[in-house]
Order: C-alpha cells, then sequence, then structure tokens
C-alpha cells in the first residue's frame, strides 16, 4: 500500500509539474522518497584494476521497506560493449517527491542532474576519458589507473573543474536546495539516443550493497566506510584510499536491509530474547543427545577394551608357542651331533 501511495504520488508530480523539471523526471525515475538523500561522502578513487574498465561513481540508493537510503560504493566495471559510455544515476526534486534517475550505457553521456560526482564526472559530460576506436584512453588528470597494467592513457587538465578533481560540493540532488543545473541540448539528445541499462554486475553490486547494513545512512550517518571498489566483488576501501575489512555479516544483514532494518545481533547471540528461546531449546536439545550418547559411547568403549585385551591374549599365546616350537628344533640337532659313548673293555691279566 505504501509503494501503490508513492508510485501515484510520483505520477501526480510528473502530471503537474513544470515543463523544464519534467523533461528530467520524466525519463528513467525509478523510485521515488519523501526525504532527500544524504551528501555525497568525499572519498579517494581506487585505481583502474584493467585495461578497458570505467568508472561507476558511488551513489545514494533507497530502500522502499526500510525507508532508508543506502550507500552504493563506486566502482570500476566492463562496459556491455565497446565505445559506450556511462552516464550516472542522479537524485531530482519535483512535486514534493525526490525521483531516482537511473544510469543508463550510451555513446554519449546524459543528463545526470549537474551532479559533480567527481573523477571525470564534474557535473557535466564525461572527462575521465574517451573512446579510440575499441580501445579506451584513460585521462589521468581525472582519473586513477594502475599504469603497470594499463598503457592507454594520456594527461588532459582542462577538464578539471575548480582545480578539484573529486568533489565541488556534496550536493546530492538537482532540485531546491540542491543543485539547479538544466539539460543542455547535447544532453537532452544523448537521453534520446539508445540506452543499455545497468549490467548485471553493476545490479549485483547494488544488491549486495543493499544487503549490507553498514552501507545505510541510519547506521553510518552519511559517511559509509566503504566507500568505493576497484572492482564489483573486489576490494573494498574506505574513503581515504585505505583497504576496508570485508563486510562477512552480509547475508545475516539480508533481512535486516530489507525489513525496516530490524536488530539481526539477535541471530548470532543465544542470549537475545527475539530468538532465545528457540536457542534454548537447540542448546536442550544437545544436551539430551549428549547424555544419550554417553552410555552407548562407554559402553562401545569396554567393548573395545575387551577385544584389545583378547586380542593380545591370542597373539602371546601364538608368539608363546612360536617360541617354544623354535626351542625344541634347535635342542634336537644337538643331540644328534653328540658322540657314542666308547665301549668298556675289559683287560685280563695272565697270572
Amino acid at each position: 500500500m505504501k509503494k501503490l501511495a508513492k508510485a501515484c504520488l510520483l505520477i501526480t508530480a510528473v502530471l503537474f509539474a513544470a515543463p523544464k523539471v519534467h523533461a528530467q523526471i520524466s525519463i528513467g525515475v525509478t523510485i521515488s522518497a519523501n526525504v532527500a538523500p544524504p551528501a555525497l561522502p568525499v572519498y579517494v578513487q581506487p585505481a583502474c584494476p584493467t585495461d578497458g574498465y570505467l568508472w561507476v561513481p558511488g551513489y545514494w540508493a533507497y530502500d522502499n521497506d526500510s525507508e532508508d537510503y543506502y550507500w552504493v560504493p563506486g566502482v570500476w566495471v566492463a562496459p556491455p560493449t565497446p565505445g559506450y559510455l556511462w552516464t550516472p544515476a542522479y537524485w531530482g526534486y519535483a512535486g514534493g517527491v525526490y525521483g531516482f534517475h537511473a544510469g543508463y550505457w550510451g555513446r554519449h553521456v546524459g543528463f545526470y542532474g549537474g551532479i559533480n560526482y567527481g573523477y571525470g564526472y564534474g557535473g557535466v559530460g564525461f572527462g575521465g576519458g574517451a573512446w579510440s576506436g575499441n580501445t579506451f584512453r584513460y585521462n589521468t588528470a581525472v582519473v586513477n589507473v594502475n599504469t603497470t597494467v594499463v598503457h592507454n592513457t594520456y594527461v588532459d587538465k582542462t577538464v578539471i573543474v575548480n582545480n578539484n578533481v573529486t568533489v565541488n560540493n556534496h550536493n546530492s540532488f538537482n532540485g531546491p536546495g540542491g543543485v539547479t543545473a538544466q539539460p543542455r541540448p547535447e544532453e537532452m539528445a544523448a537521453m534520446k539516443e539508445q540506452h543499455v541499462p545497468a549490467t548485471s554486475q553493476q545490479q549485483s553490486h547494488e544488491r549486495t550493497a543493499s544487503q549490507d547494513k553498514s552501507q545505510f545512512a541510519s547506521v553510518n550517518h552519511g559517511k559509509p566506510n566503504n566507500a568505493a571498489m576497484n572492482k564489483v566483488g573486489g576490494s573494498h576501501f574506505t574513503p581515504n584510499g585505505q583497504k576496508a575489512p570485508r563486510n562477512n555479516n552480509n547475508n545475516a544483514n539480508n533481512n535486516a536491509a530489507n525489513n525496516g532494518h530490524q536488530n539481526n545481533d539477535a541471530a548470532k547471540q543465544p542470549n537475545v530474547q527475539q530468538d532465545g528461546h528457540a536457542n534454548n531449546n537447540a542448546m536442550k536439545t544437545t544436551d539430551a543427545e549428549k547424555q544419550d550418547q554417553q552410555p552407548a559411547q562407554q559402553q562401545q568403549h569396554v567393548q573395545q577394551q575387551q577385544h584389545n585385551q583378547q586380542q593380545q591374549h591370542v597373539q602371546q599365546q601364538q608368539h608363546n608357542q612360536q617360541q617354544q616350537h623354535s626351542q625344541q628344533q634347535h635342542k634336537q640337532p644337538q643331540q644328534q651331533h653328540k658322540s657314542a659313548p666308547k665301549p668298556h673293555t675289559e683287560q685280563k691279566h695272565e697270572k
């Protein structure tokens, strides 16, 4: 019911919004929220891990069930086809709601709300590199690449906005109180071109973020520790560019993220009342099973001891018999070699 009401509200906003706003919000809006997204966090871009990957800036996504924003880390990804560039997602305000405009792939970069995401996405177009045939060349003036594996590079500092390659401001949405940019003619043209939605890897990347409770704004207060990644499923990086430990609780946090951020610690700690009875019953069952197993284990132990003793006794008897037989065989040859006693002769004495 809540989702239906939001959908109706969004449709109303689209129908009655001003024409200039309608041009933005009518394309690619997939979700809406009643509150503005948090400010964009400032973070260091990890190095491009391999040739041909393109940068997808991090963004705030929204979970309707928990009514909370969560941070999708910036990440290097493979484009769906050579020659395509990424137009980032953005939030736009119109008719009392904030609408999410999904990003897309295309031959040219379209309008992304004038948001300065940094690293080539300064608010208009993209200055982080360009395609040369089927080869992508990276502008190392604004993007970070591993030059030991990526050799197609150049330097063009003219694309740097206000001497800042990261972000100039923290505005995360287009509209009153945020960025007030409007689509340029070239951006409008790009919006009408054939587009390809986010790849399956990108969708998986966003889904993983939605299952990590630490990525939600209500938990990290707008400062996610996992700010960026070098590739989907790769290394996590903190805002200052240091490698962050992997969160092994993603699976455990799945229900928390999708069901209103319920505290998931009860599933880990038997003393929490939420799952206490089930855990206590499981512990009692385990104790009972152990008690039942003890007599059987003791009986098996006694039987094993008896078997071992019998086996040792039989082996000892066999050893003794073999030893006696060997001794008898050794004595017989000695008796045969003894010389026979000489016959006794009497000497006669002549008188």
